[in-house]
């Protein structure tokens, strides 16, 4: 990771302060921090707005579109983060306590990028959103934990040692799996149809799971990794949830207001417009004399 982006010089203070009062006024911010570490969602790599609600926070979720997750740590230790979408481990996709689940490693000051689940240690295939019908929690018969995305952070134990660096690992990519002693099996690579473009007629009226977002397992991707030791502390530092649902759920939680509602004066006068059809002004004389 660049320093460029934590070093911010005394002319772009102002800016980034204007900036963050900008994104409150809105309500929303773009990515769920604490303690010093971030998780976002990005949708063609730009971070989804966030809107805190009923005691957690909420991404807007879009049918068929393809996601990544964005893990920062913003502190000078290493840590060790464990992923889950749907209540499934990111890498093995296996349902666990955090403390037991495989983590990605991030180095001080470090972020990664998480296209997709990990099926092996050369390739992911790619996160979309989904119905739970179509979703890989369904695929697995683990749908408990739909529409949640969540980050356990661990801080990594103080050892007084010395660390070597050989040149094979110098070499190695900088993508990273994962601690945790026994090495499950990867997650299993599976074909899911996307709802969105389903087969007609399948039946006369809509499931109403597919009003509902999940997760699927979609397209196969480049996302080499290895595996490393990594001693963590006993519990999470944090945990980072994330709950995702489209448009019209989001509505029905009030998180979004209804559409075509005006919920106060200033939406109102935001939604004026200078012209509407042609015509000419009403006269209310001849109105009174009718």
């Amino acid at each position: 990771m660049s320093y460029l982006n934590r070093c911010i010089s005394k002319s772009s203070f102002l800016g980034a302060l204007l900036l963050a009062a900008a994104l409150l006024s809105r309500g929303g911010t773009y990515a769920a921090e604490s303690g010093g570490y971030t998780v976002e969602v990005l949708v063609d790599g730009m971070p989804l707005q966030e809107y805190a609600a009923r005691g957690t926070r909420y991404v807007e979720a879009s049918k068929g579109r393809e996601y990544s997750v964005r893990l920062c740590n913003h502190t000078g230790g290493r840590v060790a983060i464990a992923l889950s979408i749907d209540g499934l481990n990111s890498i093995d996709a296996r349902t666990t306590s955090a403390t037991a689940a495989r983590k990605w490693i991030l180095g001080p000051y470090e972020t990664i990028t998480l296209d997709g689940w990990q099926t092996s240690a050369a390739t992911a295939r790619r996160f979309f959103f989904t119905t739970e019908e179509q979703s890989y929690g369904a695929w697995l018969g683990k749908t408990k934990n739909l529409g949640l995305i969540a980050a356990a952070v661990f801080r990594e134990k103080q050892h007084q040692v010395v660390m070597q660096e050989s040149d094979e690992r110098r070499d190695e990519p900088r993508r990273r799996l994962v601690e945790g002693g026994a090495s499950g099996a990867p997650a299993p690579e599976a074909k899911m149809k996307d709802s969105a473009a389903g087969e007609p007629g399948l039946r006369s009226q809509p499931n109403p799971a597919d009003n509902l977002a999940a997760t699927g397992i979609g397209t196969e991707t480049s996302h080499p990794v290895r595996q490393i030791f990594f001693d963590s502390e006993d519990s999470p530092a944090t945990v980072l949830e994330l709950r995702y649902e489209y448009h019209a759920s989001l509505v029905r939680l009030g998180v979004l207001p209804e559409d075509g509602r005006c919920t106060d004066s200033l939406t109102r006068r935001e939604r004026a417009r200078g012209f509407e059809e042609p015509g000419f002004a009403p006269d209310p004389y001849r109105l009174r004399d009718r």
